[in-house]
């Protein structure tokens, strides 16, 4: 399962962050740490990055629409949103998750210039996130059951169904109250402090009691202590209601959640095709690399590989000019050699096919022999009745050899040294006879 490293990013520029490392369970892979956005960037070298972001800026809301994804589902969202929003849709970012049990489909929203903020923060020190998510989607969905973080002054809840966001500054009671999660008679009661057994018959109402709910917090030492009128008085209005204490202000076990999975991921639409492209390749740059120096060296080697065969074919082309030369006393090059070579077989052979078939593969395949051995040269060329006689001067009998086996292994030719003598200047002069192989 793979590891993340997952950033709180804090709404104040000047106050620390927190980031640890956590895998796609869930499970936490190293103690949180706090410190400067630059520190964590050496972290984030090696691992897919999560961001959360400060969730005060992202409004959470849940619509019901036909359509399922793609552009016309990112074009109808902002107008289905449009009259719940008191800033203009065009200055406003919308993501989407996905539909819920319910059908309904969550959508994250958030102002463009607070985006680009935090994308420039991040990128300015070197963190370039696969995901961007508003903190209190961190808050475990536990289903019939309404979950609560309470910690440093706010209040993050789920309500188990399409209900999510994020309050600073109010008591547990009130943010349930505002969510419509507790009746108003309830609500005043949390307020005042009072239990059922404290209230009077006058005090109570025919209204309908708020349906059998569970409520999970959990909390710092500091909040518990603060909230302990609060939770008490809850446990009156509602089925059960659990506190647990944090050890820290709750970012790992928000960072958790996120990694297992959940929330919307905010880089989407004009922010996703940027973003995500470059999480993508971050983890890809040394294959990328390797990948590229592979290219070069390949189109290097078939560089050379062109020189060598350029230099090959200006070998043989000399070779043919020089066989040419030698067989008609012209000194000019031919300006057609296949022409050139055909018109000579004809006034070799006459009308007999037979010339065709062994002469000229027989020059060509002499031609490649003589390139590979240069040290060698051909002094005269003769054809009768099937059988080319070539006279050649080499420098060793060695050389000789190895322009024979050439001729032979070519298995069209059979080519034997019919003599050889050594000249005064210590080159070997010789005779080598060429055959068609099926003769």
């Amino acid at each position: 399962m793979a590891d993340f490293l997952v950033i709180n990013l804090p709404a104040n520029a000047a106050d620390p962050a927190h980031w640890v490392v956590v895998d796609g369970h869930g499970t936490r892979k190293s103690e949180a740490v706090t410190g400067q956005l630059a520190e964590a960037q050496a972290a984030a070298r090696e691992l897919p990055v999560i961001v959360l972001v400060p969730g005060s800026d992202v409004t959470t809301a849940s619509i019901d629409l036909p359509v399922k994804a793609g552009a016309r589902l990112r074009a109808a969202v902002p107008f289905a949103l449009e009259d719940q929003l008191a800033t203009d849709i065009e200055e406003l970012h919308f993501a989407t998750g996905t539909h819920r049990d319910s059908g309904l489909l969550p959508v994250a929203v958030a102002a463009r210039h607070t985006v680009d903020g935090w994308l420039e923060r991040l990128h300015a020190a070197g963190i370039y996130p696969s995901r961007l998510i508003p903190d209190y989607h961190g808050v475990q969905r536990v289903p019939n059951t309404m979950s609560m973080l309470a910690a440093e002054g706010r209040v993050m809840l789920n309500d188990g169904g399409d209900l999510e966001f994020a309050l600073e500054g109010v008591a547990p009671s009130d943010a349930l109250s505002i969510a419509g999660l507790l009746s108003d008679d309830a609500a005043e009661r949390t307020d005042a402090g009072q239990t059922d057994a404290e209230q009077t018959d006058g005090g109570q109402t025919d209204e309908k009691p708020p349906p059998a709910r569970h409520l999970v917090v959990w909390c710092d030492a500091q909040t518990a202590e603060a909230q302990q009128h609060d939770f008490n008085a809850l446990r009156n209005e509602l089925d059960s209601v659990d506190v647990h204490l944090l050890d820290d202000n709750g970012f790992a076990r928000l960072a958790a959640t996120v990694a297992a999975g959940a929330g919307i991921n905010l880089l989407q639409g004009p922010y996703g095709k940027k973003t995500e492209l470059a999480g993508v390749l971050r983890p890809w740059r040394i294959a990328a690399g390797l990948l590229l120096a592979t290219a070069i060296l390949g189109l290097a080697g078939k560089g050379v590989d062109y020189l060598q065969l350029a230099r090959q074919q200006t070998a043989v082309q000399e070779q043919y000019v020089a066989l040419y030369q030698q067989l008609t006393g012209d000194s000019r090059a031919p300006a057609d050699p296949v022409a050139t070579a055909e018109s000579l077989l004809r006034r070799l052979g006459g009308n007999n096919s037979r010339p065709n078939q062994v002469f000229l593969p027989s020059l060509m395949q002499l031609a490649s022999a003589v390139s590979e051995n240069r040290a060698a040269a051909v002094e005269a060329i003769s054809y009768r009745a099937g059988v080319v006689d070539i006279r050649l001067s080499a420098p060793d009998v060695a050389t000789l050899d190895k322009i024979q086996k050439l001729i032979s292994d070519s298995e069209r030719f059979n080519a034997s040294i019919q003599a050889t003598n050594q000249d005064a200047d210590g080159k070997i002069d010789s005779r080598i006879q060429i055959r068609d192989a099926g003769v």
